[in-house]
């Protein structure tokens, strides 16, 4: 479409409300089946409010409706976010009211159903949903500061000013679109620019793209002018983060046709303060103890590099709208008019018994933990879909009982380290026989966040089965090492070097060149370690994790912190959990009989009718008798 066409749109007097109307008919045909708007409709009309014809949604009814835990307090915050992206794309009409038009766009950018119409916009929604977090008026802190109400009758009061601004955008669109100088070179006083010298352009590839659908980009600038939404500006409350951390925890799990009252009602104190410490180790990636809030540089880096599966929780959440208990359609079917809707019938948010979603919590693995590391490994691959291979706490800490467990495994797994950090002195003589088979340290140890007690929880994803290695490692491109606590962060995997996995008698290592079968002169015969690596000790004892910002080895440094580190910590507990569902499990079980059957068949061996024959042959072989031992000599 050319700017030619763009221009002729403009100038046809098309407000902003037109644009936004003509979008929200554009979703509901591209983004939704008959039904499903049929369904969202009928949602919408039962439980609005109505003031002087106008249906909307209060923040009391939208909370609700999507069942938001009281105990998290959340609900605020996700009112918050619908009002600002029931503006979309005009953020200068934000915070807006919640009509059945603005909470269509809320539905269609919450489940990313926006690709159909929107051909430019980016797969990510990750900076809009930053814009309607963050706060920009650096005097307010939180929104709980502000109730609900009080803001729904400012918004109200403010329409004949939003009225005026926006006549006045698109007055000056219509001059530039005509080939004049708008009235206003200057532009509005409070689009004068603070310090913006060194920051790139902030233009909203959504936004842009929804624009450009209806040949109105020329609106769409000065809307941003109007609006002075700069985005580096802004910031999110670490408070309101921590809240939607834990209500993003809490849903990871949920699909599309399952109530979140089954989720909030395990939400006892103690879990809840749980959830809390989790959101506090991912908190701290963001380094809020230097800052007040989290500002987009570091959002930007941190949510697609540790975190890029962190607001997937929201689709199901905000696909309840798409399902209303009041149409039955089962009566539509009986019924001998002709069917007008050809769509599949999508059933109402049932709370049918589902299977656990863990078959039992470990002593690292819990709900919260899973969830957690859902937010960069696909919860598809994780609920109701892992498996406990092997527990420390159970089976024994030992390199055996991890061949037993595990070696028959033939799907991906995941195994969880958890302990305390050593003293930099080590303290007794199991501490300085591990710190002397170890490189001199020359690192600190990481960062302790909220932890003062130096408990650390590291990880990691391996993408193929586990067998020992013995002069190459193993694993593929896929894997993954991560921390989970004090800090979460992940470190993905490089093709400089493929040292991934070892599993040899000196222990269990991500990251490390696998140890050398003898000592070469004049080379140190301290254990290699990587320069991000995690290493666990031949007893299952200790282990080390080491971060050199350089990089160079197996696993890409971190893409935030550009320090260096090393954590030395005593085992607490190591468990290794499978991937995989009935048909991994039966493998495994086959792959157990049939060891089973061969051991048996071993051990059954039965002696010929000479006896003494078949043992003078076993005597020679050195298998009976005392020829195993070591001989004198033969004289």
């Amino acid at each position: 479409m050319g700017q030619g066409h763009s221009d002729e749109h403009v100038a046809r007097n098309v407000s902003t409300e037109q644009l936004s109307h003509e979008l929200a008919l554009r979703f509901a045909k591209k983004c939704f089946t008959p039904l499903e708007i049929t369904h969202f409709k009928d949602v919408f009309r039962s439980l609005a409010e109505e003031q002087d014809g106008m249906q909307y949604w209060k923040e009391e009814t939208l909370c609700r409706f999507l069942v938001i835990p009281d105990a998290l307090g959340p609900g605020p915050l996700i009112y918050q976010m619908a009002t600002y992206l029931g503006a979309f794309p005009f953020p200068s009409l934000a915070p807006s009211i919640l009509t059945i038009e603005a909470m269509l766009k809320v539905i269609v950018i919450m489940t990313e159903r926006y690709g159909t119409v929107l051909k430019r916009g980016r797969a990510d929604r990750n900076k809009l949903l930053f814009r309607s977090l963050a706060v920009f008026d650096r005097r307010m802190s939180s929104v709980y500061e502000k109730p609900s109400q009080e803001l729904l009758d400012s918004v109200r009061d403010e329409e004949t000013e939003k009225v005026d601004t926006r006549d006045a955008v698109l007055e000056e669109a219509r001059s530039q679109a005509a080939g004049q100088e708008p009235r206003s070179a200057l532009g509005f006083a409070i689009d004068k620019p603070a310090n913006d010298e060194d920051e790139e352009e902030d233009d909203d590839e959504l936004a842009l793209a929804a624009l450009d659908s209806l040949d109105a980009i020329e609106v769409f600038k000065y809307d941003q002018r109007a609006a002075d939404t700069k985005i580096h500006h802004a910031q999110i409350p670490v408070d309101n983060f921590r809240r939607l951390l834990m209500l993003l925890l809490v849903i990871a799990p949920l699909n599309s046709q399952e109530s979140l009252s089954r989720h909030a009602e395990r939400l006892t104190p103690t879990r809840v303060e749980n959830l809390k410490r989790v959101a506090d180790s991912i908190l701290w990636s963001f380094t809020p103890e230097q800052n007040a809030g989290i500002f987009y540089q570091s959002f930007n880096k941190i949510i697609p590099a540790s975190l890029p599966y962190m607001f997937d929780g929201l689709n199901p959440l905000f696909e309840h709208f798409l399902f209303s208990k009041n149409i039955d359609l089962s009566k539509r079917k009986r019924s001998s008019a002709p069917a007008q809707i050809t769509s599949p019938t999508i059933p109402h948010v049932v709370d049918a018994p589902l299977e656990p979603l863990l078959p039992r919590e470990g002593g690292i693995l819990n709900l919260d933990i899973l969830s957690q590391i859902s937010f960069f490994i696909k919860g598809n691959n994780l609920f109701r879909r892992l498996r406990p291979l092997y527990l420390g706490a159970d089976a024994g800490f030992s390199l055996g009982s991890i061949e037993q467990k595990v070696f028959n495994w033939r799907a991906p797994s995941i195994l969880l380290v958890s302990g305390t950090r050593l003293p930099s002195n080590p303290e007794g003589t199991r501490e300085r026989s591990f710190a002397d088979a170890l490189p001199a340290k020359r690192f600190p140890n990481g960062v302790s966040g909220n932890n003062s007690h130096g408990k650390v929880i590291f990880g990691a994803y391996i993408d193929v089965p586990w067998k020992h290695t013995y002069k190459e490692a193993i694993g593929g491109s896929e894997m993954l090492l991560f921390q989970l606590s004090p800090l979460h962060e992940v470190f993905r995997a490089s093709t400089l070097s493929k040292d991934y996995l070892t599993f040899t008698k000196s222990g269990v290592g991500f990251g490390c060149p696998p140890p050398r079968s003898k000592n070469v002169s004049g080379l140190s015969s301290h254990t290699a370690l990587g320069p991000v690596s995690l290493m666990l000790d031949s007893s299952l004892e200790f282990g080390v994790f080491t971060h050199d910002s350089t990089g160079g080895g197996s696993f890409h440094p971190s893409a935030t912190r550009n320090s260096d580190w090393q954590d030395r910590f005593e085992i607490e507990n190591l468990e290794i959990w499978g991937c995989g569902g009935d048909e991994e499990a039966e493998r495994q079980r086959a792959a157990w009989a049939f060891e089973e059957r061969e051991a048996e068949a071993r051990r059954s061996v039965k002696m010929g009718k000479d006896i003494e024959a078949d043992r003078a042959l076993l005597e020679m072989a050195g298998l009976v008798g005392g020829h195993g031992n070591s001989g004198g000599s033969m004289g």
